[in-house]
């Protein structure tokens, strides 16, 4: 009994169904349209993605919401991103505008929130705890209804480490805060992984794949590291059975073929 409902649990897990494309905009050699983002994704079996973005791809926001709620495809989250243009009092002219074009969508998803490497590089602990509060109560008055959750994305620094995220949730007592974990930003906790997933299970939104070697590079396709399958199996063991991330975060490359690489690696770790 115990083999079948392993394998029934590995196969929801790791269904296509339960997959989320990330990167894909801005990564892609091809720099494709809405339209034509939506074609890939059908063409790849996979009906979910992260909405990522540059500035010059604000103004056709609006069109990617349209296309995708055409093509029948979730955009179960949205990427903003922290640096020294927001603060408690205002978010970034981008992030706003992100935020107004939801609003006038009625695109309502998870919103996952980057904080840049070195934001809270000059502060202690305490006065990082209260500049991050600060920061991300802004954020949920912005967003409002429009973010049904508010992921911290582990991107680096201060905030990329989970024990300053969990304290960060439990301090806030906000119920739509919760953790976006990321494995190509966590190649320095490659050894405390299972340790760290039962400290983020409670909050866990997604968790992004990757290929991982403890000394790197940030991207490697899923099956080509030798640390990826060991953790895909913690991942599974923890009992965390929320959304799958596959990356497409290679700049000159097609996203699609980025996207199908990464998919074949998982799907040979998991069938072994």
């Amino acid at each position: 009994m115990q083999k079948s409902s392993d394998a029934s649990t590995q196969a929801t897990l790791f269904d296509r169904d339960n997959l989320v494309a990330w990167c894909i905009v801005a990564y892609d050699d091809l720099q494709r349209e809405p339209a034509e983002r939506m074609e890939m994704l059908h063409d790849l079996g996979v009906s979910q993605y992260a909405y990522d973005w540059r500035e010059k791809h604000l103004d056709s926001f609006a069109d990617e919401i349209q296309a995708a709620r055409q093509a029948g495809v979730d955009i179960t989250a949205v990427w903003i991103w922290i640096d020294q243009r927001s603060s408690s009092e205002q978010l970034s002219k981008d992030n706003q505008s992100i935020l107004n074009t939801m609003k006038e969508q009625d695109l309502r998803s998870h919103i996952w929130v980057g904080f840049s490497d070195n934001f809270f590089d000059e502060m202690d602990d305490r006065t990082s705890y209260q500049t991050a509060e600060g920061v991300i109560a802004r954020l949920a008055e912005e967003a409002g209804e429009q973010a049904t959750k508010i992921g911290l994305y582990n991107h680096g620094g201060w905030l990329g480490e989970p024990d300053h995220q969990t304290n960060l949730i439990k301090s806030m007592q906000n119920p739509k805060l919760g953790i976006v974990y990321n494995f190509h930003h966590a190649h320095h906790q490659i050894d405390q992984l299972p340790q760290l997933l039962d400290k983020m299970n409670p909050y866990l939104l997604t968790v992004n794949l990757n290929g991982m070697n403890a000394e790197g590079p940030k991207i490697l396709p899923i099956g080509q590291g030798e640390e990826e399958a060991q953790m895909i199996r913690q991942l599974q063991n923890s009992g965390y059975r929320g959304p799958i991330g596959i990356l497409g975060h290679v700049e000159d490359e097609d996203v699609k073929q980025v996207l199908k690489r990464n998919l074949e690696g998982l799907y040979q770790i998991v069938s072994e």
